[in-house]
């Protein structure tokens, strides 16, 4: 699972950079930096997901304060 947590935060990271590099690149011609920015914004809801289903099921647990 720790696995699969570090592959979207990459994939956020990814997807962050490639809307960066559209912002620049394209100069408002394209709707390449929406889209991206869109998949960053999915992505990032679909990790806080499981990060509350993984607490939820004690799969991951909290500092105990």
């Amino acid at each position: 699972m720790k696995i699969l947590a570090i592959l979207l935060l990459l994939s956020i990271l990814y997807s962050l950079g490639s809307a960066f590099y559209f912002m620049m690149k394209d100069q408002g011609d394209s709707t390449r930096m929406v889209k991206s920015l869109t998949m960053r914004i999915t992505l990032s809801l679909v990790l806080f997901i499981l990060m509350m289903l993984w607490v939820y099921v004690e799969y991951i647990h909290g500092n105990g304060n």
